[in-house]
Parts: structure tokens; C-alpha cells; sequence
């Protein structure tokens, strides 16, 4: 395994952390495909040589695809996982595999049913990332609401130009899913003063409607009225392209749209195809189909582009990054885990 790019521990390596151990694991295998990994805390690989467990970290560097990925897990039990597919496919090149650890809160790359079937136990960290993801949600709209992003390009380029924008507490917000990260959205836009906002989600919370003074209205109405369209979403079969030609056409010429959620919720080619005949004054798209992105987007000045950074504050990285390892030391120990993934979810991967 050392040939391999493994770290092999031994009992008398073992450090003090928050876990106690009753149990010493040998001969325990985990996958880290999630990168960055412990650059900026090395707690979470601390907890591993604790826990005398080998581990080998991403080598290539990137987001792996389904093949490079089948090819590094025939002796790994359990993989600490980011936003790469682990398919069937892969999991059937993974004989030892009988436990995922999501680094965050998606499951839309993970083949829940293929795991299930398998025996192999998933779960994941969906509170950790929410802070992070919400603060870049608020200064995304704060950017194309004011046209930072474009004076800044100009400005590189040597163009010299003021524009006029405007303010959060002037305009219409539709925020689409109100759960997690949506309610902490709407937190931190209180601080703007009076807000318009409009909200849609499967299970409403009613609770909201005094604490943000919110309206809960269609999608649709959302589309036609807003000034500013954010969304919070996971990715299923239904939430897939939600937004192609029609929704973009009935959105105000002047709207703008923002999507930190999932690539795939946005029509890519669709939303180029719009702002490149001049409808709405931009977007801020910080996930995609394809990672990383080199699509046509990156034509339109503003249309402004994050690399799937929502979640990479560093304490929020260092906190989804210490679950899902916890996670996967509890597992190796046969503990409860606490982050186990919830039955409706599987419920909901059989009606796909």
C-alpha cells in the first residue's frame, strides 16, 4: 500500500483526539477524493492516524471522474467523498467499500440505491456548509445587483465607467427553497431593512411568514415579478433543468439570477443563449454540469462565474471536513453514525 500513495499507521503512532478509542482498527482503508483536504486544519487526517487508519488522498489533485475513480478503489472500505459520481460502476470495482462519507450536503452523485443494495452506509454533513454558502449567496447578489463583477473586468482592461444599481432593500427577492441555507439567506439580508420577499418551496414553513415577512407564491410568480431569483434546491429529476428558455423569457429583462445550489438546475446552453441576446442584467452561477466549467458562459462579461467555492470559508471546509470523518471513525468503530443519510431519501431515489 505504501507503493501506492497510502499512509500506513501503527499502534504506537497514535495521537489524542476527540474520538476515544475502544476499539483499534487495523487494516482500514479510506479513499479521501474531496480536494482540498486538511490544508487548512490537519484535525480531520489527525483523527485517521488516531484512529489507525490508512489513508491515501486524492493524487490527482481534481475532481475525479467515474473512471479515474474505479481505478483507486478495489482495496478502499470506506471513501470521504466530494461531488464525484460514485456509480454502480464504480462501486462494483469497490468489493471492500461499506461506507460513503459526504464532505457536504448533495446526493445527487452518489447512486444511493446502487449503495443501498450493497450494504454500503452513506452519510453526509448538511449543516456544516450552510453559513458559508449563504454568505457568497448575499454577496453574489450584492455584486450583480451593483455590477462589481463588470466594473472590476473593465477596470482591468482599462475602461473607466460608473454605473448605476441597486439596492437590496429596493428590489423584489424570490428565493426558491427555503430550507437550510435558504433560511440563512433570508438572516442575513435582514440586516438590509424592509425586504420584499417572495418564497417557494415544496413544504413551506409557515413560521417564516412573520420572522421575514415573506409571501409564499408559485415559481411562476417568482419568475415574472423578481428582481433578484436565488436558489436553493437540491438536484433531482425534478429539479433538473428547472430553468431553460421559458423560465428565463418569463423573468424580467433586468432580473438576475443566482444559483449556488447545483449545476443542473440552470439550463446552461439556455441561459447563454438569453444573456447573449441581452435579456437580464447578469448572473452568478457557482456550480455546474461539468466541473470544472469551460462552457460558453464565460463570453458573457456578466454573467459572473465562482469555481463551486460556496462552501470553502475555512472554518466551514474545516467543519465539513471533521464530520465526515468523525462519521467515518464511528463507522470503523461501530458507533451510531450522526450524520446518516434519512430513509426518504432512498424513498425518494425509487421514484426517479
Amino acid at each position: 500500500m505504501e507503493g501506492q500513495g497510502w499512509v500506513p499507521l501503527h499502534s504506537e503512532q497514535l495521537k489524542q483526539s476527540e474520538i476515544t478509542l475502544t476499539t483499534i482498527v487495523m487494516s482500514k482503508n479510506i479513499l479521501i477524493t474531496t480536494v482540498p483536504f486538511g490544508e487548512n486544519d490537519r484535525k480531520p487526517l489527525e483523527l485517521l492516524e488516531s484512529a489507525n487508519i490508512s489513508y491515501l488522498v486524492n493524487p490527482l489533485g481534481k475532481k475525479l471522474t467515474e473512471g479515474e475513480l474505479s481505478e483507486m478503489v478495489s482495496d478502499v472500505d470506506a471513501i470521504i467523498a466530494g461531488t464525484e459520481p460514485i456509480t454502480e460502476f464504480v462501486m462494483s470495482k469497490a468489493p471492500r467499500l461499506k461506507m460513503i462519507s459526504r464532505v457536504g450536503i448533495g446526493l445527487d452523485s452518489v447512486d444511493l440505491l446502487a449503495a443501498q443494495k450493497r450494504g454500503i452506509m452513506v452519510s453526509y454533513t448538511p449543516e456544516a456548509p450552510a453559513p458559508a454558502v449563504a454568505d457568497l449567496t448575499v454577496g453574489l447578489m450584492l455584486s450583480l445587483l451593483r455590477r462589481i463583477h463588470v466594473s472590476n473586468n473593465q477596470m482591468h482592461q482599462g475602461t473607466w465607467q460608473r454605473y448605476f444599481g441597486r439596492r437590496i432593500s429596493e428590489v423584489t427577492i424570490g428565493m426558491i427553497g427555503v430550507g437550510r441555507i435558504g433560511k440563512q439567506v433570508l438572516d442575513r439580508l435582514q440586516g438590509f431593512g424592509k425586504l420584499n420577499i417572495l418564497a417557494n418551496d415544496i413544504s413551506p414553513d409557515l413560521e417564516l411568514d412573520q420572522k421575514f415577512q415573506l409571501k409564499w407564491v408559485t415559481k411562476e410568480e417568482i419568475y415574472r415579478e423578481a428582481d433578484v431569483i436565488s436558489f436553493h434546491l437540491p438536484l433531482t429529476h425534478k429539479t433538473r433543468n428547472l430553468i431553460g428558455s421559458r423560465e428565463l423569457e418569463t423573468m424580467k429583462s433586468d432580473a438576475v439570477l443566482i444559483n449556488t445550489s447545483r449545476g443542473g438546475i440552470v439550463n446552461e446552453d439556455d441561459l447563454y443563449v438569453a444573456m447573449s441576446k441581452g435579456h437580464l442584467l447578469g448572473a452568478a452561477l457557482d456550480v455546474f454540469v461539468n466541473e470544472p466549467y469551460a462552457g460558453k458562459l464565460g463570453e458573457i462579461e456578466r454573467c459572473l462565474l465562482t469555481s463551486h467555492m460556496g462552501s470553502m470559508s475555512v472554518d466551514c471546509r474545516t467543519q465539513m471536513e471533521i464530520e465526515a470523518t468523525e462519521e467515518a471513525v464511528r463507522f470503523f468503530q461501530n458507533r451510531p453514525l450522526l450524520g446518516e443519510v434519512p430513509a426518504e431519501e432512498y424513498q425518494m431515489r425509487k421514484h426517479l
